[in-house]
């Protein structure tokens, strides 16, 4: 009895001591100072977390590959595809190509945000009349293929690069307002549609802000207010924190909006470079062990061949493709690869990241300005060409308030300084910007320096004393863009596509190959899939695997 007493008061001193350590707010390591304290000035340390991907994403383990290795030959005999290692860091990517159905949700949107305004949702529509061929049939497609039930769940095609960067930001906005609304950060979405009030409450107060959820604008402090704020926003313990009343005179505890420093906003979704999708399209994960691979591939599935090998789908084709002239599908009564022109997005078998259809279905649109000699310039890791650097531009510097367009978005302006500018060129920057335009003067000498337009000092670079371009796309590259379409079709605005198409032969399923096409232009063949920036640690699954012991920081004791 006394041995059983004895034991009971141990582990309930262990547990004491746990929620003790548990509850224990936690020190600078450098200065001492304890953290989410508000007595001490509001020093905030958030819990460390590993975000998930946003939704629709699976999580890419990077590492190290060669890129274009894979490419067995070269039809086009252009040495577009030169061998060369690199290293893609992780990632997130699509499980699946975007389908018609999301691109109709993205419509939507539009025709309910802006009702009114017929060019937006123009703009935002796919060219359906890729489908048109001068001597096929393919009318029903114009009409039927974006909209008809019956292909909701086939990729979209008909959408241009420009086009896809635009529903990339739609989806991020989207994306991180329903996080808010769910957690009650922001009004929730009955609140927010007015359909919150109920027998006995008061009406839901109309938005302060009409402009729809902007993910800067929300994380610079502009998206606020009555009708917008949640009922389960986060404490603000800075000293500075002004109580919010509810305009009887009666207030609680002061509130913030998320920031970035919380982790619970995703990052934004973009397009793959060329070289994370060739990684997550050849997927030698399945292939590796303790760093060996022990064997490469020719496709995005083992084998030399596009048919399956075990037993119970054994001779079905592998991929969406055309397996010969005039061959889109096989022979009626048993059709090889079970659709004619495009098939739904979760159709065949994955490769080893889980990832469907990366050849065949459709080809689709990477991150990348296309050149040539790209595997021969580029950085070895996280390669990519196109950074055309941007700043937001503020209509108060002092403030720090973004400017805004007509439809909540920031406005940005080309960078005009590869370095941090000090704070008195920034306002003289900022000022020129929203300087209305002279009047009755003619321009001379374009730059891309929105400061030497008004005659304000411009921001050098410091290395070779000229003003800095924002643009390195065309970096190492005597391509001369006033030659496009005489002597090439290549220029600054030519971007990359990969993986084959359903009218494509198998040569283009190999994921090292890579054509290009214009910005603005689109196809019937071409969709997309969009990627996400992984934070923090690349490894995906840390368990089992052999590591280093770390000792915790030892917490300071002042005497």
């Amino acid at each position: 009895m006394k041995i059983l007493f004895t034991r009971t008061a141990l582990v309930l001193f262990g547990l004491g001591a746990l929620l003790s350590s548990c509850s224990k707010r936690p020190q600078s390591t450098k200065t001492g100072i304890t953290y989410n304290d508000k007595s001490n000035g509001g020093y905030e340390r958030f819990r460390n977390t590993h975000p998930a991907p946003g939704p629709g994403l699976v999580p890419i383990e990077g590492g190290t590959f060669v890129m274009g290795g894979s490419a067995d030959q070269d039809v086009t005999f252009d040495y577009n595809n030169v061998r060369r290692r690199v290293t893609v860091p992780s990632f997130y990517m699509d499980e699946t190509e975007v389908a018609n159905q999301d691109w109709l949700d993205y419509l939507h949107w539009i025709s309910v945000t802006f009702p009114d305004d017929h060019e937006y949702y123009y703009n935002a529509l796919p060219d359906t009349l890729v489908w048109r061929r001068p001597l096929s049939y393919n009318e029903p497609y114009v009409n039927n293929y974006l909209r008809h039930p019956a292909f909701q769940d086939y990729p979209v095609v008909g959408v241009s690069w420009d086009q896809v960067q635009d529903y990339c930001s739609w989806r991020t906005d989207r994306m991180n307002e329903n996080i808010l609304r769910e957690t009650g950060r922001l009004a929730t979405w009955k609140d927010a549609s007015g359909a919150g009030k109920g027998k006995g409450k008061a009406a839901t107060p109309a938005p302060a802000n009409k402009d729809p959820f902007n993910t800067d604008i929300y994380l610079n402090g502009q998206y606020r207010g009555q009708g917008i704020d949640g009922k389960k926003m986060l404490t603000d313990i800075s000293p500075n924190a002004k109580i919010v009343t509810d305009g009887k005179g009666k207030g609680g505890k002061p509130l913030r909006p998320v920031r970035i420093e919380d982790g619970i906003l995703k990052q934004g979704y973009r397009l793959p470079t060329e070289a994370e999708w060739e990684y997550a399209a050849l997927s030698l994960i399945g292939n590796t062990q303790f760093e060996n691979i022990d064997n490469n591939k020719v496709y995005p599935w083992n084998g030399m061949g596009v048919r399956s090998a075990k037993q119970k789908t054994r001779g079905l084709i592998l991929a969406n493709f055309k397996r010969g002239s005039g061959d889109n599908m096989g022979v009626g009564g048993y059709l090889n690869d079970k659709a004619e022109i495009t098939a739904p997005v979760r159709s065949y078998q994955p490769n080893d990241f889980g990832l469907y259809q990366m050849a065949g279905n459709v080809d689709e649109w990477v991150m990348d300005t296309y050149r040539q000699t790209s595997f021969e310039e580029f950085e070895d890791f996280n390669p990519f060409r196109g950074n055309e650097y941007a700043n937001k531009r503020l209509t108060d510097p002092a403030k720090g308030l973004i400017a805004k367009d007509k439809y909540g978005k920031p406005i940005k302006d080309a960078a005009p300084s590869g370095k941090k500018m000090k704070y008195s060129d920034l306002l003289a920057t900022q000022a020129a910007l929203n300087a209305p335009p002279a009047t009755g003067t003619a321009a001379t000498g374009a730059t891309t320096n929105p400061a030497a337009a008004t005659g304000l000092p411009v921001v050098k670079n410091s290395l070779a004393g000229k003003p800095y371009n924002p643009d390195f796309r065309g970096a190492l590259d005597s391509v001369n863009s006033s030659l496009y379409g005489t002597t090439t079709l290549v220029n600054d605005h030519s971007k990359v596509y990969k993986g084959g198409s359903w009218n494509d032969m198998a040569y283009w399923l190999n994921p090292a190959t890579r054509r290009f096409m214009d910005e603005d232009e689109s196809s019937a063949e071409v969709g997309f899939r969009c990627a996400m920036t992984m934070v923090g640690a690349p490894e995906i699954n840390p368990s089992g695997k052999p590591h280093y012991s770390i000792k915790k920081a030892k917490d300071f004791k002042a005497k």
